[in-house]
């Protein structure tokens, strides 16, 4: 599927978050949004996913007008990995994956063996399958994050959202959760915290500052120095990573 966000605005109390943001997501693209903490990257994903309701501006994926469309309808299409899930009560892994066939259920519909081969394949690609009669809350971070995308990847989605999920793992189940979206080979929105990450993964960037989009492209085009230092007040080189063969960099304050 395509995204095409057009004119998005935001305004949380009397705050514009977001101004008039506009992005664009080509079938089988994985787009990056970069930009410091409070830039507006989390409050524009939540405008598209109707968390929070932009005041202004227009979501269509592919023909669906997503604003205007029910959540049960979006989330056949769309699936969210966000940065926070914690749970006050505990269900097996098994459990929550499941969870991702609800929004292709009617009421009180019985699970299928159809579902459960889909459950099963979400926890194979997910590498879960040793834990899926372990109880969610006894996972780590890291293995909750894998549980939550194993979820999403059981709804079947043609569209992803990415909300920071990555933000407080390790650099192994970044690499993990990254790696696995990408071999789903669907349209991906990312908020990235991590350059490299985004130089690696990512086929096209949007820059946020101050909400609105600061500069766009490839990333060899959107993370320069000038750039990186006009977004975060660092400054830094790039180079080449001679491990990925990607940009890499170093920081100073």
């Amino acid at each position: 599927m395509e995204l095409v966000v057009k004119e998005v605005a935001t305004r949380i109390g009397k705050k514009d978050i977001v101004k008039n943001i506009s992005v664009h997501v080509k079938k089988r693209q994985f787009v990056g949004l970069i930009g410091p903490n409070g830039c507006g990257k989390s409050t524009l994903l939540k405008s598209i996913y109707k968390s929070i309701m932009p005041h202004q501006g227009t979501v269509l994926l592919d023909d669906m007008n997503v604003l205007k469309t029910t959540q049960k309808k979006i989330s056949q299409h769309l699936g969210v990995v966000s940065q926070f899930n914690e749970m006050n009560f505990d269900l097996t892994v098994h459990q929550m994956v499941l969870l991702g066939r609800t929004p292709h259920k009617k009421l009180l519909e019985s699970d299928k063996q159809e579902d459960l081969d889909i459950v099963e394949e979400a926890l194979r690609r997910t590498n879960l399958l040793d834990y899926k009669d372990r109880g969610y809350l006894s996972l780590s971070g890291g293995e909750k994050q894998r549980v939550i995308l194993a979820r999403t990847i059981a709804q079947q989605p043609r569209f992803m959202i990415l909300d920071e999920p990555t933000n407080h793992l390790d650099i192994r189940y970044q690499i993990e959760i990254i790696s696995c979206v990408k071999e789903l080979q669907i349209g991906v929105l990312a908020a990235l915290h991590d350059l490299e990450m985004a130089a690696h993964y990512c086929d096209y960037l949007y820059a946020i500052k101050e909400g609105e989009v600061y500069a766009q492209g490839t990333p060899e085009e959107v993370l320069t120095p000038e750039t990186i230092e006009a977004l975060y007040q660092i400054k830094c080189q790039t180079y080449i990573n001679p491990v990925t063969h990607g940009l890499g960099f170093a920081y100073t304050i």
